[in-house]
């Protein structure tokens, strides 16, 4: 019974922060970003050479950054667990949405997989290295359109999840 717990909690601690890599990456937020490895840990993204995380984040923060916005799903999420280790493969479906000079919004839809290596260091699951594995790639672009006031969404600490957060950390 307990090796059953140990290990469910283990891949609930794992799908929590393959949860923050989506909300880091969209809301901007390299700390949370960088949470989510453990701070040796290397990525490799489809055909590109594996690099350590902290030297990954800086140009892709500024690439998206260029983005009207970007929002990344995890789904169809496999863990195995081992002890202090485990593996992972989650599908991703990431938008990147960019609105040229030309009066049209390009929507880069990338569509994959992670294939994580963790580790637990003291009782902290982070990704030791991340492979991810491109599976298919769709560019839709269309006429830009104004920006409906329904979108309240931010990609800083302004973003209303923060607000909610911080209220609940603060005990509100």
């Amino acid at each position: 019974m307990t090796d059953t717990l140990e290990i469910l909690l283990a891949k609930q601690a794992i799908t929590e922060q393959l949860y923050n890599y989506c909300r880091a990456f969209d809301r901007l937020d390299r700390e949370l970003a960088l949470s989510v490895w453990h701070p040796d840990g290397t990525v490799q993204y489809a055909n590109k050479p594996t690099e350590p995380i902290a030297a990954y984040l800086g140009p892709s923060e500024e690439y998206r950054r260029t983005l009207n916005n970007c929002s990344h799903q995890i789904t169809n999420l496999l863990i195995r667990v081992r002890g202090a280790r485990a593996v992972s493969e989650a599908y991703v479906t990431a938008s990147l949405q960019e609105q040229p000079d030309n009066g049209r919004v390009v929507e880069n839809l990338f569509r994959g997989r992670y294939v994580d290596r963790w580790s637990r260091r003291g009782t902290v699951w982070a990704i030791d290295h991340r492979q991810f594995i491109a599976d298919s790639y769709t560019r839709i672009e269309t006429p830009a359109f104004p920006m409906p006031a329904f979108f309240t969404g931010h990609r800083d600490r302004r973003d209303p999840s923060y607000v909610a957060w911080d209220e609940l950390d603060a005990g509100a």
